[in-house]
């Protein structure tokens, strides 16, 4: 965030102030948060100085041993209290959500509703302990203890339920956060910092907020014990570089550019409606939506049509509108990507079977657009695109679109569609992605681990290989007897 937004908090527009050991902080500083629907300012947030959150991390490592003491049923009781907290105030944080990110408010909803999920599911999953010798001898069990405190860093795209797989697993496995939401969508986070405040001993949540210096002073910040990040795999290769001076976990969830692959014997009249919102969910703005789609030639034109038909009857708009189905692109810097790589498609001569004309007026709007057949070095398709302007590919060969679909440094996700699931397992093990869904896709679930390969992350959160990764394992040998 540029200092031309840095403002003293002197605006009529709501002021949001962070959570530091239970307690309401303001900041000497404040940054303007805007609707991107209308370019307006929504509000102002606080800009974390240092010793903001040097405080922060004080406040988590004075909570952590009692936190970490805390029998592990109470601490998921805790967590599951803020599910609670989440359901009993999804209209207000729901609405706060649409205003900041651009989603429609349904959506808005179901995600508050998905993160009130994910803490009720993150609390039924047990940790392990192995027992790897009981003798006369000997015993020998290794268990999992809590690594300390947690640095999580959310993105703008899904700030709430993204931020929920951070602070879940991290609560429930004993250890203390920090909460940093992206300086484009920090409102509704920060507000839910302020609803829990006496839901949580004090220290074990804190939630602050800065523009982009904040992150790095995260990272490379000594009184952390691990790193959660959620972005792109360029900001991910930074945070990994930082987090190794002092040698912390990470976790990072990385960039993607999914190729969803349609077969022959796909039933297109079945396929149009899930193929297509798999691609254009949340304007693209998912980390696995669908950004390349290839069709077999036996079905491209008739697929391709019945696509483009769908979009034109979808509303895109401000997404507290009525029926609106897909937002703006929730910022000027990404609304300026997209619109730059619309216009290099063009340039190249690239043929829009639908959209292309980005609108004048406020609002960071994009058309639903649908490029035809470009070639594989097209930006639209060599780039993660991060919007909602998608490449459809013909294909012949079914090896041939295995290479293609692999041809990437990312290694995020996919999808198959076919009228035959069970070959299509046997093809989806040869593609080269942390998950691989087979006619549907963006199915999660606290119990399921996620991940990407190559350039997409590394570790993985949810289910329980998500759970351990907030964890140290801890191996106790007891001699019971001389030999």
């Amino acid at each position: 965030m540029s200092s031309d937004n840095m403002q003293a908090a002197t605006s009529n527009a709501a002021i949001a102030t962070m959570t530091i050991a239970g307690r309401e902080v303001p900041a000497a500083a404040t940054f303007r948060v805007v609707n991107p629907a209308t370019e307006e300012v929504l509000g102002w947030a606080p800009d974390a100085t240092r010793d903001d959150l040097d405080a922060a991390v004080a406040a988590a490592r004075a909570a952590f041993p009692a936190w970490r003491d805390t029998p592990v049923d109470e601490r998921r009781r805790l967590v599951r209290a803020v599910g609670a907290v989440l359901r009993d105030n999804a209209a207000e944080l729901a609405r706060l959500l649409t205003c900041e990110q651009g989603k429609p408010l349904e959506a808005a909803r179901g995600e508050i509703e998905g993160a009130a999920y994910w803490c009720d599911g993150i609390c039924e999953i047990e940790l392990p302990v192995t027992v790897h010798e009981d003798t006369a001898e000997r015993r020998s069990t290794t268990r999992h203890v809590p690594l300390g405190v947690v640095g999580a860093i959310a993105p703008w795209n899904f700030p709430i339920i993204l931020a929920i797989w951070k602070l879940a697993p991290a609560l429930v496995t004993g250890n203390t956060i920090v909460l940093k939401p992206s300086p484009f969508t920090p409102l509704t986070t920060l507000r839910l910092g302020e609803l829990l405040r006496g839901v949580l001993p004090p220290g074990v949540v804190n939630v602050i907020s800065g523009g982009e210096q904040l992150g790095p002073w995260m990272t490379s910040h000594p009184g952390f014990d691990k790193i959660s990040f959620t972005g792109s795999s360029q900001t991910g290769a930074k945070v990994m570089a930082s987090a190794a001076a002092t040698l912390k976990r990470v976790t990072l969830e990385l960039g993607g550019n999914d190729a969803a692959i349609v077969l022959p014997d796909a039933n297109v009249e079945e396929i149009v409606e899930p193929l297509f919102w798999s691609a254009f969910q949340n304007s693209g703005q998912i980390c696995v939506a669908s950004k390349r789609i290839y069709i077999h030639d036996a079905l491209y034109d008739r697929l391709a049509e019945a696509l483009s038909e769908y979009a034109r009857g979808v509303k895109v708009g401000d997404g507290l509108e009525q029926g609106t189905q897909v937002g703006p692109v929730n910022n000027h810097q990404q609304f300026a990507r997209v619109s730059e790589m619309i216009e290099d498609a063009k340039a190249k001569g690239l043929r829009f079977i639908v959209g292309g004309e980005v609108p004048e007026g406020p609002g960071y709007f994009i058309p639903l657009s649908l490029i035809d057949n470009p070639p594989e070095d097209a930006r639209i398709v060599a780039e993660e695109q991060f919007g909602p302007v998608v490449p459809l590919m013909r294909f012949t060969d079914v090896e041939d679109v295995i290479r293609r679909a692999n041809d990437t440094p990312y290694g995020l996700a996919g999808s198959i569609w076919t009228g035959d699931p069970e070959a299509a397992e046997q093809l989806a093990q040869r593609i080269d992605t942390g998950t691989v869904w087979i006619n549907e896709a963006h199915y999660s679930s606290p119990f399921i681990p996620f991940g990407g390969h190559k350039a997409s992350g590394v570790g993985v959160e949810s289910g329980i290989e998500g759970l351990l990764e907030y964890t140290n394992a801890q191996t106790v040998v007891v001699r019971k007897s001389q030999p």
